[in-house]
């Protein structure tokens, strides 16, 4: 797994509309959480998921952008996204490259690590938590991260014009 500063490596991959993702790019707008699943719909990630769709608002408060990653292709996550109302990026590693850079793949290579890195601007993880079973674990972690933001005053003012 990789350790509080380590640079984090840089992919691009399609998100669920087909898009690229990249690493660096994302980046040059917001800090990132970054998490990776074994799969939609299954009753855990789909837990993960909600729970992080329903923190969504708090983490783009302090400046940070969600995006999710699992070897699904875009039609799975198209309908997964929709199905929970998710409002973040899920990004598709169907041949696991993204996956095996941040050592989030199973024992032996089958499955995927429940896996998730904060990564700040400047590409560098400032933290990481790998909890296979313990799912609510990553719900704590991303709230400590956002309090940590508030505390460093990294809340960001709401822009006006898009309410």
């Amino acid at each position: 797994m990789l350790k509080v500063g380590d640079v984090a490596p840089e992919f691009i991959l399609p998100d669920e509309n087909g898009n690229d993702v990249s690493l660096t790019k994302r980046l040059q707008e917001n800090a990132l959480v970054l998490y990776f699943y074994p799969a939609d719909f299954t009753p855990g990630c789909t837990k993960e998921a909600c729970a992080i769709r329903d923190i969504h608002d708090d983490i783009l408060s302090v400046g940070l952008e969600v995006i999710g990653i699992s070897p699904q292709d875009q039609e799975s996550h198209r309908r997964f996204k929709e199905e929970h109302n998710l409002p973040f990026t899920l990004v598709c590693d169907i041949d696991k490259v993204a996956i095996r850079m941040y050592d989030a793949d199973g024992p032996l290579g089958f499955g995927v690590r429940r896996v998730t890195y904060l990564i700040s601007q400047g590409q560098k993880v400032q933290g990481v938590l790998q909890a296979d079973l313990k799912i609510g674990k990553h719900e704590d972690f991303i709230r400590k991260a956002i309090v940590l933001r508030e505390s460093a005053g990294m809340k960001v003012q709401p822009n006006p014009e898009s309410e």
